[in-house]
């Protein structure tokens, strides 16, 4: 996985939005709420389930990510050694975590 492949993975996903925030952390959005953050002291933070956050912590994949642990969020420190793939799904995942959380109106809006 590459920042580049990254970026283009994360904005292929439905109503995914990119900004630029907190010093250049290029944060991902979808419906105004953050999804995945490249920087910030990491290759990547995201969003993950209850379940795997667990398995990526304890098994030292990911670590938990600075200031985001407590709502379920890992890091990686190198974009390098992860297979692409297996990070596409991750965003995924996170960004469908965080688009069921957005209200009715605003999934039908956003077309999701």
């Amino acid at each position: 996985m590459t920042p580049k492949a990254f970026d283009a993975a994360a904005l292929a996903l439905p109503a995914a939005t990119k900004v630029v925030q907190w010093g250049g952390a290029d944060v991902y959005k979808v419906g105004g709420k953050i999804f995945a953050i490249a920087g910030l002291g990491v290759a990547f933070s995201i969003k993950v389930s209850d379940i795997a956050y667990a398995a990526l912590t304890e098994t030292g994949a990911a670590r938990p990510a600075p200031y985001l642990a407590r709502a379920k969020w890992v890091g990686f420190d190198d974009f390098a050694d992860l297979d692409a793939a297996e990070v596409a799904d991750w965003l995924k995942t996170a960004h469908g975590l965080v688009a069921a959380k957005l209200t009715r109106k605003l999934r039908a809006e956003l077309g999701l």
